[in-house]
C-alpha cells in the first residue's frame, strides 16, 4: 500500500485498501522482486491478453533496476505485443516505459481519470 500511495501521490491515501488488491489480482499472474528476503516490487500480468495490470516498486528501491528487472521478466514471460494502461498524471512511469521501448497508443478515460494505452512490440 505504501508503494501505491507513494506513486499515486495525487490520490488520497485512504483510497487504497488491501482488500482492493486481493480483488484486483484474481486470475492474474504475479512476478515478485525480492532482495534480502524482502519484497521490493511486483508486476501483475493478465496472461490471456498479454496485459500488465500493475507494476509497483517500493519507494526505497526506486531507480535501482527493480522495475527494469520486472519489465524484462514480463517480456520473457509473455510474447509481444504487450499492453498496459498508465495513468496520464504519472509522468515518472510514462517516462520509464518510453525509455524501455513502450509506445503511447491512445489516451482514454474521463478527464479526471485519464490514462494512456501503451504497447510494446
Amino acid at each position: 500500500m505504501e508503494s501505491r500511495s507513494h506513486h499515486f501521490h495525487w490520490m488520497k491515501a485512504e483510497a487504497f485498501q488491501l482488500e482492493d488488491f486481493d480483488r484486483d489480482m484474481v486470475g492474474e499472474h504475479l512476478l515478485v522482486a525480492e532482495l534480502d528476503d524482502k519484497v521490493v516490487g511486483f508486476v501483475s500480468l493478465y496472461l490471456p491478453d498479454n496485459f500488465i495490470h500493475c507494476l509497483f516498486v517500493h519507494p526505497d528501491y526506486s531507480r535501482k533496476g527493480v522495475g527494469t528487472a520486472l519489465v524484462d521478466a514480463t517480456i520473457q514471460k509473455m510474447n509481444p505485443p504487450l499492453r498496459l494502461k498508465c495513468v496520464s498524471k504519472n509522468d515518472k512511469a510514462l517516462l520509464f516505459y518510453k525509455k524501455k521501448g513502450w509506445v503511447q497508443v491512445v489516451e482514454e478515460g474521463p478527464v479526471s481519470e485519464r490514462y494512456w494505452l501503451m504497447e510494446y512490440q
